[in-house]
């Protein structure tokens, strides 16, 4: 059994050596820092903060502690004199008291902070930076303490450079060395399908999502290769990438240290056309996700209605937490790298996961200083595109438009249907947007750490209310604040809630074999993919045995790839693009994607009815165009 690592890499066994490595490194950040040394004390412009009880949230009765304590008091006072001068000069035993709750006004946004007595005064500590920071600058407002005073306190050091680091730290020493996943591999009814995914694995045995983005493609293809073995060196040959980069990016953050981080483009295939695809900065890229990526890229542009090749790429940097600064210096030592291999022609790159308008803005800055020229702008930045005001909002929008599609042929309207829909990112806003704008009932947002529900759904100012949230980094959580009929669930995922149609939009493989079911359970007929891969090998079965319909992403997703294009026309450049044209043109461009998904399901034996057809369907007519392609232009 083949045993893989978190990002799907390989673990065959490792050293003790490596071990020991890994663990002497762990035992030198925990030694790293002490607490940090915010001193609080009463206020002189806030009297009654002074008066409020640093530990523990406010009581109104005394505790228990505190009762002992008073009829010890009394006893003492009712005997003699002396007796009552030895017991006072013994020293009292302190008992440690337990923080139950720390201050609503903190508790969401400095998770981190509690409060502690040392050398008998109270003091603010950071339960990160104890463990795995450094000592924390004496807090710089003194003995001042009021609450203002502190609150500025907190905030300095919640931004602080040591803070960040810690919490980088913390994350990286949580993550498992080894992970036992063993590749999950679905039976073929072909043998000569089969040899396919086989091949595959003795080539790529570590890479876990490439090899299941081939199953899940293979599987499509089966009545396919039955009918013309040709197409299986034709798969194998478009299985192998044109061209892999893997290159390092150096950069120095804001206190002048040096990083390296991993860089990767995975230029799939250009039998069709020059390469499009996207960058993702994540701290788990790795090649394996690049090629995978890249892969459903490919299918996807070649479903298009604009013939082109497919790429992705990106890198293991983490922009969460990074100033401005730092990452335009990251993105500026990536692009110094990747340059010479993008251009018109080439390949073009656009946004993706941990990557928007402004590190697309910064990446196509050093090109045009790396190429001398202003030819073919980087798909994304609105500053090079004046022409549609609906760039972001392409994706986003296209999903919605596909759904309205599939219900349109089981002769359904989307009016009044609970959808559920994962992630906080910007796809998954413009569809709470456009769900709404075409009578929709969405009633879930979700991150890393749970998700919110509001049973009422949510309109407009309620979507406005969720995008301030987000750009002033604050939690979900504080929506239930505003919103009554809303709840916040910790470690959870929205796919029990009742639904008609759910739009994944977080990231691969959210959606497993228990989340499946729970979809199953609450109804869920539609699901529409606004992330790439976002199901489990095992969480398809359980759909297709449920005949829930399932909207692939390649066909789904593909309002991006075409206002990429657009974006790139020379006529849409010099043209202002009214919102309703945009809309006119991209609903027709999904409208074409579709049937020529059910167009292909059918000619192979797939009934529109099928939840089989659209997955399959969009598999097939892509394959078909790059096999045809590729077949005339020999062996290539």
């Amino acid at each position: 059994m083949l045993m893989l690592l978190p990002g799907g890499e390989l673990g065959m066994n490792p050293s003790m050596d490596d071990m020991n490595l890994i663990q002497a490194q762990r035992h030198l950040v925990r030694d790293i820092g002490e607490e940090i040394d915010l001193e609080i004390g009463p206020g002189d412009d806030d009297p009654s903060f002074a008066n409020t009880p640093l530990l523990g949230g406010p009581s109104e009765e005394p505790s228990v502690e505190e009762q002992d304590e008073s009829k010890q008091m009394s006893m003492i006072s009712q005997l003699p004199n002396a007796d009552q001068d030895i017991l006072k000069a013994q020293p009292a035993k302190r008992k440690k008291k337990v923080v139950k709750r720390w201050r609503e006004e903190w508790a969401d946004t400095y998770k981190w902070a509690y409060v502690d007595v040392k050398e008998g005064t109270a003091r603010i500590f950071c339960s990160v930076c104890k463990e795995y920071g450094r000592k924390h600058r004496r807090n710089p407002y003194g003995n001042e303490g009021s609450r203002n005073m502190q609150m500025s306190a907190l905030e300095e050091h919640n931004n602080s450079l040591l803070h960040k680091e810690a919490l980088r730290l913390q994350t990286a020493s949580k993550d498992k060395v080894v992970v036992d996943k063993p590749i999950y591999v679905k039976a073929l009814m072909s043998k000569t399908a089969g040899s396919i995914i086989e091949a595959a694995l003795k080539r790529d045995p570590h890479e876990v999502e490439f090899i299941q983005s081939i199953q899940e493609a293979v599987h499509a293809l089966e009545r396919v290769i039955a009918k013309n073995s040709h197409y299986v060196s034709i798969m194998e040959r478009l299985l192998e990438p044109e061209r892999m980069i893997v290159f390092r990016v150096p950069w120095v953050d804001d206190r002048g240290e040096t990083h390296v981080n991993r860089g990767f483009r995975v230029q799939f295939n250009q039998a069709l056309g020059p390469c499009r695809g996207g960058i993702r900065f994540h701290p788990k890229m790795n090649l394996s996700v690049a090629k995978f990526l890249g892969f459903q890229q490919t299918l996807k542009n070649a479903l298009s209605p604009y013939k082109l090749g497919g790429a992705a790429g990106g890198t293991d940097f983490d922009p969460k937490g990074k100033s401005d600064n730092e990452i335009m210096r990251f993105c500026q030592s990536f692009m110094n790298e990747i340059y010479r291999y993008f251009g018109t022609d080439k390949d073009l790159p656009s946004e993706e996961m941990g990557v928007g308008i402004r590190e697309m803005g910064y990446l196509f800055g050093q090109y045009r200083r790396l190429a001398g020229n202003f030819q073919g702008s980087f798909t994304g930045p609105r500053i090079f595109w004046s022409g549609s005001s609906l760039r972001t909002e392409a994706t986003a929008y296209g999903l919605v438009f596909f759904s309205r599609l599939i219900l349109a042929e089981l002769n359904k309207d989307i009016k009044g249907l609970r959808c559920v829909v994962s992630g906080f990112g910007k796809i998954a806003m413009h569809v709470l947007e456009k769900l709404v704008a075409v009578g929709a009932l969405p009633i879930t947002v979700s991150d890393s750490k749970g998700y919110l529900v509001d049973e009422d759904g949510f309109d407009y100012m309620k979507i406005s209310f969720l995008r301030d949230l987000k750009a002033q980094q604050r939690s979900l959580r504080d929506y239930s604040k505003t919103y009554a009929r809303s709840k916040y669930y910790d470690e959870a995922k929205p796919w029990n809630e009742r639904c008609d149609v759910a739009i994944p939009c977080g990231s691969q493989n959210e959606i497993d074999q228990a989340d499946a079911i729970n979809l199953v359970n609450s109804g869920c007929r539609i699901l529409v993919e606004g992330s790439n891969m976002p199901c489990t090998p095992e969480a398809v079965d359980v759909l297709k045995k449920a005949n829930v319909i399932i909207a692939p992403a390649m066909a789904a997703g593909a309002g991006g790839v075409v206002a990429g294009e657009i974006e790139l026309n020379h006529e849409c450049n010099v043209m202002h693009w009214s919102p309703e044209d945009f809309e006119s043109k991209l609903q027709e461009a999904m409208k074409q994607t579709f049937n020529r998904a059910l167009k292909a399901a059918n000619d192979f034996g797939y009934q529109k009815e099928s939840p089989e057809a659209l997955l399959h369907g969009a598999v097939i007519s892509a394959f078909l165009a790059i096999a045809q392609a590729m077949t005339d232009q020999g062996c290539v």
